[in-house]
């Protein structure tokens, strides 16, 4: 019984800390789509609308821009994918150094951007752009691996498809609609508190990202510690203790 308890503890506290990502993200991604030239670092899809109107002069969008986050993005993903793959799906050490990777990235570069204005087509702004498309490649694939449903903490598309589709309207119970509803307001809320610190200044909202993934990676890693000591007693002969 007490071990279903420490279960479903460690399964809300991972949605909790999901959504928390979430709202970074919709930060990030109004960080840069406003202040680094129309360029998505979390919501691929966007790159991917916006490149492909860029190749034909629409509104002159740009197109080195988001392949470069593009190519980056998935760089991450790669990395982490690869450093995760011997590890159950779960919270691990390689979990917590991930994410810790993550906010060290969005840390450096909000140092930079409060040295450097960012300009558009400027090398150190693209630089900029790569680096935090590889952090936020590498924060998707790990939540990808902890397997939180219906939070990816980058996309909200397929969270709505649900929402919709399984709400009582569509037929269904509105099964896990808490969460889906959360996620969207979460990563709208994000993108406005991200607008609204680019009025101060770029780096505050990748500054505010930072520390907000670090927590993450701080609270699961605690977390997990705890989870596996008392694990790690109960294993022990009475006898031997």
């Amino acid at each position: 019984m007490l071990r279903r308890l420490k279960s479903a503890d460690q399964a809300r506290l991972h949605l909790f800390l999901m959504l928390v990502l979430t709202f970074s993200t919709g930060v990030i991604d109004a960080v840069g789509y406003l202040g680094l030239d129309r360029v998505f670092t979390g919501n691929m899809t966007g790159n991917v609308v916006i490149l492909g109107m860029a190749l034909i002069g629409a509104d002159h969008l740009p197109v080195v821009g988001p392949s470069i986050a593009l190519a980056c993005f998935m760089l991450g993903a790669v990395i982490a994918g690869r450093a995760l793959r011997p590890e159950a799906a779960g919270w691990s050490r390689r979990t917590t150094a991930l994410l810790t990777a993550v906010g060290v990235t969005m840390a450096a570069v909000a140092v930079v951007l409060f040295f450097h204005a960012p300009h558009a087509g400027d090398p150190v702004t693209l630089a900029i752009t790569g680096a935090l498309a590889v952090a936020m490649g590498i924060q998707a694939a790990t939540a990808r691996h902890l397997s939180v449903k219906d939070v990816t903490t980058v996309v909200v598309t397929s969270t709505l498809t649900g929402l919709a589709a399984d709400s009582r309207l569509g037929g269904g119970k509105g099964a896990q609609a808490g969460r889906r509803f959360g996620a969207v307001v979460l990563i709208l809320a994000g993108a406005a508190a991200g607008a609204a610190l680019l009025h101060v200044h770029p780096g505050y909202g990748v500054l505010l990202t930072a520390l907000l993934t670090t927590g993450v990676a701080v609270a699961g890693g605690v977390a997990r510690k705890q989870t596996q000591e008392p694990a790690a007693d109960s294993a022990v002969p009475a006898e031997a203790r």
